[in-house]
C-alpha cells in the first residue's frame, strides 16, 4: 500500500510517499519502502518575530506545498507528465475553488499544474489534522482534499502527535531493497511525546490504543526551551541554542578539571505532585526574576543559566516519566516530538531506561523535528487498522477539528 504524507501543522511544509506491506500488531511489524521525504523548513523566515507567525506560515505553506509534493514524486519516478493536459471539468474546478477559496495561490497552482500530471501509484493520503496551527493546518487538509477529490483517494486524517510517537519505531532493515521497519513494542509502554506545544505521558497497552496519564497545564517543555532562550537574548528557536550555551558551560567546568557548580537554582515545577501532570510557564517567570536580579548579563552568565534550565526541565521530564513508568509497570518507554532531539535529555533517558532494564525508543535526530514520513507511516498504520471501512471521500474527515490531542486517538 503506497501512502502519500502531507503535514503542514506548523513551519515545515513536508510531503513523503511510503510504500508498506504487513499489519502492525503484538505480533507482528510490517516493512517499508520509503519512496520520498521532502521537508522545507520556514524557520529562517520566523526567527525575527522570535517565534512562529501564523499568518506567514499559512502563506508560506499556501506557496510551497506544491512544489514540494511535485519534488517528492519525483524522487522515485511517482512523477509523469501526461502527454497531453486535460482541464477539470466545469463542476469539479467549481470544487477546487471552494476548497481553496482562502488559498487562491494554492488554487491557481493546482488548475495549472495537476491536470498535467498522470495519477500517481498512490492508495491513500494521509495528512496531519491538529493539534497545530490551524491556518497552517488547513492548507494541508485543503490540499489533501483536492487531490482525493481529482484522484478519488480515501483521505487518513493523522493526528500530529501519533507521527511523532510512529518516527520512534522505524529503525533500518539489513538488506539490499533499502527496506525499514518498526523496532518492538514489549507491552505495557509509557510514550512521552515532547514537543514544543505539547508534553504528555501516555500508557499504550496495544497497538494505537493509548490513555493519557498526565499533561502539561500551561506552557509545554519546548515553549519553556524557546521563552527562556528569549530572555537570555537568543534566537528562536530556543531549545537549539540553550542546548550550545550549556554545552559551552559544561565544557568550561571539564577543561578547568572541576565540577563548577552552579550559581543559580532553578525550580522543578510539580515535580513532588502526586499526578503526572507538567507546568513549566513558573519556570520562565523564576527566570526572568533571576535575570532581573543581575546588572551585567555576561557570556558565562547566560551559559550557566541555560544549564540550569536544561536540567530543569530534563529532571522534571525524567521524575514525572519514572512515576508513569513504575505506575504501569511499564516494558518499553518510548520518547517522541521535537524536544528529543536534546542531547542531554536523550542521555537522561537512555540512563533512565538502562537503571530499570527497559528498551528505549527514541526517533533518529532528523526525525525529532516535524516530518511527512512519520504522518504517511501513521496513516499506514490507521489505514491497516480500518482498511475495510476506508472511505474515498473527503467525508472521512470533515467532522475533524483542526486541534486536539492523542488523547482523542484512545
Amino acid at each position: 500500500m503506497k501512502i502519500l504524507g502531507i503535514e503542514t501543522s506548523c513551519d515545515e511544509t513536508a510531503v513523503a510517499l511510503v510504500d508498506g506491506k504487513g499489519d502492525f500488531s503484538k505480533t507482528f511489524s510490517p516493512v517499508f519502502r520509503v519512496l520520498g521525504n521532502t521537508v522545507l523548513t520556514q524557520i529562517p523566515l520566523h526567527r525575527k518575530y522570535g517565534g512562529v507567525y501564523p499568518s506567514l506560515a499559512k502563506r508560506e505553506h499556501a506557496k510551497n506545498l506544491l512544489p514540494v509534493f511535485i519534488e517528492t514524486l519525483k524522487k522515485e519516478k511517482g512523477f509523469e507528465k501526461k502527454n497531453r493536459a486535460s482541464a477539470f471539468d466545469s463542476q469539479t474546478e467549481a470544487e477546487l475553488q471552494k476548497i481553496f477559496v482562502r488559498e487562491p495561490e494554492l488554487l491557481e497552482q493546482f488548475l495549472k499544474i495537476i491536470p498535467t500530471l498522470k495519477k500517481p501509484k498512490i492508495d491513500a493520503i494521509a495528512v496531519t489534522y491538529g493539534p497545530g496551527l490551524e491556518p497552517a493546518l488547513w492548507v494541508g487538509l485543503n490540499f489533501a482534499k483536492a487531490l482525493a477529490l481529482v484522484w478519488n483517494l480515501p483521505v487518513i486524517p493523522v493526528n500530529h502527535m501519533e507521527g511523532h510517537a510512529v518516527s520512534a519505531l522505524l529503525e533500518e532493515k539489513a538488506n539490499k531493497k533499502k527496506e525499514r521497519g518498526f523496532k518492538k513494542i514489549i507491552y505495557p509502554a509509557v510514550l512521552l511525546l515532547v514537543s514544543g506545544g505539547h508534553t504528555e505521558l501516555i500508557l499504550i497497552k496495544a497497538p494505537l490504543r493509548y490513555q493519557l496519564l498526565g499533561a502539561t497545564r500551561d506552557d509545554a517543555a519546548g515553549e519553556a526551551f524557546d521563552k527562556t532562550a528569549r530572555l537570555l537574548g537568543l534566537p528562536y528557536p530556543g531549545g537549539p541554542e540553550i542546548a550550545k550555551l550549556a554545552e559551552t558551560f559544561k565544557n568550561s567546568t571539564l577543561s578547568k578539571k572541576t565540577i563548577q557548580k552552579n550559581r543559580f537554582s532553578l525550580p522543578r515545577p510539580m515535580i513532588s505532585s502526586d499526578n503526572l501532570d507538567f507546568s513549566f510557564s513558573g519556570l520562565k517567570t523564576a527566570v526572568l526574576y533571576t535575570l532581573q536580579k543581575i546588572p551585567k548579563k555576561t557570556s558565562t552568565v547566560k551559559a550557566e543559566m541555560a544549564s540550569e534550565i536544561e536540567n530543569a526541565i530534563t529532571e522534571t521530564l525524567v521524575s514525572k516519566t519514572r512515576k508513569a513508568m513504575e505506575s504501569a509497570r511499564a516494558k518499553t518507554l518510548i520518547l517522541g516530538g521535537g524536544v528529543t532531539a536534546n542531547k542531554t535529555i536523550r542521555a537522561a533517558f537512555q540512563k533512565l531506561a538502562e537503571e530499570n532494564h527497559l528498551e528505549l525508543l527514541i526517533p533518529s535526530a532528523e526525525l525529532t523535528t516535524d516530518n511527512a514520513l512519520m504522518i504517511a507511516l501513521a496513516g499506514y498504520l490507521r489505514a491497516k487498522a480500518s482498511e475495510k471501512n476506508l472511505k474515498k471521500s473527503w467525508s472521512a474527515i470533515k467532522k475533524i477539528k483542526a486541534n486536539g490531542s492523542l488523547e482523542l486517538l484512545k
